[in-house]
C-alpha cells in the first residue's frame, strides 16, 4: 500500500462514468438492471455458486482436518503405543516402561498443539506474500508431506516420523484456522459473512465425527490400519489443492493491499455473479485511503496501538475463552460419565460417535441462525449454556454414589455442554476476529487470537491431569467460571457486527475514545435489543458510513 496519491497502479473512474462494460475489463461502471447484494437481503438470493464452493472446499480441504486431527490419535492410542513399545524393544533389545512410554505418546498428542503454534505465526508473512488463497494453496502441500511421513512410519519402523507428521499437521492446522476465516470473511458480502464464516467450524465437527467414525473396530480401528488412518487426510488436501486455483484472491487484499483495481473487478464479478461491482468497489476504496498511510501493522504495533485495544482485547478474550471454557476437558471425562450411566465399555466408542452427531447438529443451528440472531447472542448463548452445564457436571460427580439418577444428569450436562460449544463458541471467536479490524490490522490479529488459541489449547492439555487430581469434580467450577465471565463480557463489551461493513464496525469503536478513558465516557445502551457499551456520541443515533 502506498500514498493514495502516488501515481503506480489503476484508479477509480472520474464521477462521470463511462459506457458499461463486462466483467472482463476494468471499468467500474454500474450496469443498468443489475444490483449488487445488499445487506439484510434474502441468502438465497444473494449466494452464488462460486461463493458457496469455495467456502465447501476450504472447509472440507482445510477446516474438516483440523478436527480429524484433534480426534484421530484416541481411538488407535493402544495400537500406536504397541508400536512405540516394540521398534524400541528392536532397537535396544528391551521395551519402554509405562512412564516413558506414556511421555513418548503424549508428545505425539500434543506436537500437534505445537505445530498449530509455528503456524498461526507464520500467517502474516504467508498472507501478505502469497494472498490469502496463495497461502491457503501452499499449505496443502504440508499435508501431503505429513501423510506421507505417518503412512509410511510402521514400515520403515520410525516413531519419530509419527511425532514429525502430527507436528506437520499442526502447522497447517495452524495456517488455516486464521487464513480460511480471513479469506472467507473478505469474499462474502455483509449480509452472508456470518453464515459463509460459520460453514467451516461446522466442518470441524464433521472431521471430529470422521475420526470418531473410521476409529470404530469394523472400519479403521484395527491395529493393522493405524497409519492408513492418520494419514487419510491427504484426500481432502489434495482436492484442494487441485481445484483451489480455479477461484480468484481475495478482491480486498488485491485492491487494499496489491491496488490491483482490474483483477478486483474479476473477482468481484466472479463471486457476486453481477458486473455492477461499482458499490463494493467504492466501500473498499474509502477503507484504501483510510488506511493510505498505514502499513501492514506488526504483532507488536497492533498491541501498543490505543486506537485498537478494545478489538484486541474482545479477540484475546474470545479466542483465550474458546480453549479455557473446558470443551477439552469434557472429552477426556466424557468416557468415565458414560460408564457410570451404565453404558457398556465395548458400546462406548458407538455413544461418542452420537455426541459427534450432536456437534454437527448444533454447528448447523448456529450457521443458519447467525445471519437472523446475529453474533452475540451465539456467543452469549453458548458460553452461557456451557458454563450451566459445567456447573451441573460437578453436581452430578459429587452426589452420583448417593443420587443414583445424577449420573444420567451428568450425562445430558456433557450433551448440553457439547452443544453450547458448538453452537457459537466454537467458530464465532474465528469470524469475529476478521470483523472487528480493518485491512492493515487484520493479519497481526489473526496472529494474536490464533497463537493464543493454540498456546490455551496446549496448557489445557498440560494441567488439566494435574488440575483434575487436585480438585477432582471442582475442576469443572474454574471452567464454569471462564464461560460466565466471557458471556458477561462480550454482552457488556462487544457489539453486534452483522450487516455492518468492515468501515462501520470500524467506526463503533473509534467512537469510545481511547482504551483507558472509556469507563469514563461510556455507558450502557442497546444494540439490536442486547446491552453493549456504546459511546455517548452515538446514542439515539445509528451508524451510517457507505
Amino acid at each position: 500500500m502506498g500514498d493514495s496519491s502516488a501515481p503506480p497502479g489503476p484508479r477509480l473512474p472520474p464521477a462521470s462514468p463511462p459506457p458499461p462494460s463486462s466483467c472482463s475489463g476494468c471499468s467500474l461502471a454500474p450496469t443498468v438492471g443489475k444490483e449488487t447484494p445488499r445487506p439484510g437481503g434474502d441468502i438465497t438470493g444473494h449466494l452464488t455458486f462460486p461463493l458457496l464452493s469455495v467456502t465447501l472446499l476450504l472447509s472440507f480441504g482445510s477446516s474438516m482436518l483440523y478436527g480429524y486431527n484433534l480426534a484421530v490419535v484416541n481411538s488407535p492410542a493402544v495400537h500406536i503405543k504397541a508400536f512405540y513399545n516394540t521398534t524400541w524393544s528392536q532397537r535396544y533389545g528391551h521395551g519402554l516402561a509405562p512412564g516413558p512410554l506414556t511421555l513418548l505418546y503424549s508428545l505425539t498428542v500434543s506436537t500437534f498443539s505445537l505445530g498449530g503454534l509455528v503456524g498461526s505465526l507464520l500467517v502474516g508473512v504467508l498472507v501478505e506474500r502469497y494472498g490469502r488463497n496463495g497461502a491457503l494453496s501452499r499449505s496443502s502441500l504440508l499435508v501431503l508431506l505429513a501423510g506421507g511421513f505417518m503412512g509410511s512410519s510402521r514400515e520403515l519402523g520410525s516413531p519419530e516420523m509419527v511425532i514429525i507428521g502430527r507436528c506437520i499437521t499442526g502447522i497447517h492446522s495452524g495456517i488455516c484456522l486464521s487464513v480460511v476465516p480471513l479469506y472467507l470473511g473478505e469474499i462474502a458480502p455483509k449480509n452472508l459473512r456470518g453464515f459463509l464464516g460459520l460453514v467451516p467450524s461446522i466442518f470441524i465437527c464433521l472431521g471430529v465425527f470422521s475420526a470418531q467414525v473410521l476409529g470404530l473396530p469394523e472400519l479403521l480401528g484395527e491395529d493393522r490400519f493405524w497409519p492408513l488412518f492418520l494419514s487419510v487426510v491427504v484426500i481432502p488436501a489434495s482436492l484442494q489443492l487441485l481445484l483451489l486455483h480455479c477461484f480468484p484472491e481475495s478482491p480486498r487484499y488485491l485492491l487494499i493491499e496489491k491496488d490491483d483495481v482490474c483483477g478486483t473487478t474479476r473477482a468481484l464479478c466472479r463471486f457476486l455473479g453481477t458486473p455492477d461491482v461499482q458499490d463494493v468497489i467504492e466501500e473498499m476504496k474509502a477503507e484504501q485511503q483510510s488506511l493510505s498511510s498505514v502499513e501492514m501493522v506488526s504483532v507488536w504495533q497492533l498491541l501498543r496501538d490505543r486506537s485498537v485495544h478494545w478489538q484486541t482485547l474482545s479477540v484475546v478474550v474470545v479466542n483465550a475463552g474458546m480453549q479455557l471454557s473446558g470443551i477439552d476437558a469434557i472429552w477426556f471425562y466424557t468416557n468415565t460419565i458414560f460408564e457410570n450411566a451404565g453404558i457398556p465399555a465395548s458400546q462406548i466408542p458407538y455413544t461418542t460417535v452420537g455426541t459427534g452427531t450432536i456437534e454437527v447438529v448444533a454447528g448447523l443451528i448456529g450457521c443458519f441462525t447467525i445471519e437472523k440472531l446475529g453474533r452475540r447472542p451465539l456467543l452469549i448463548t453458548g458460553f452461557c449454556a456451557m458454563g450451566i452445564c459445567l456447573a451441573g457436571i460437578t453436581v452430578s460427580l459429587l452426589l452420583q454414589t448417593t443420587v443414583p439418577w445424577m449420573c444420567y444428569v451428568g450425562v445430558v450436562c456433557v450433551i448440553g455442554t457439547i452443544a453450547g460449544f458448538c453452537i457459537g463458541p466454537a467458530g464465532v471467536p474465528f469470524l469475529m476476529t476478521a470483523e472487528l479490524f480493518t485491512q492493515s490490522h487484520r493479519p497481526a490479529a489473526y496472529i494474536v487470537g490464533g497463537s493464543l488459541n493454540w498456546l490455551c489449547n496446549f496448557t489445557i492439555g498440560f494441567i488439566f491431569p494435574f488440575l483434575q487430581m487436585s480438585a477432582g469434580a471442582f475442576c469443572f467450577l474454574v471452567f464454569c467460571g471462564v464461560c460466565l465471565l466471557v458471556a458477561l463480557y462480550v454482552y457488556l463489551v462487544i457489539p453486534e457486527t452483522k450487516n455492518k461493513t468492515f468501515m462501520e464496525i470500524s467506526h463503533i469503536f473509534a467512537t469510545r475514545g481511547s482504551f483507558p478513558s472509556m469507563p469514563a465516557h461510556l455507558r450502557m445502551k442497546k444494540l439490536d435489543g442486547y446491552g453493549a457499551l456504546e459511546s455517548s456520541s452515538l446514542e439515539d443515533k445509528d451508524s451510517s458510513l457507505p
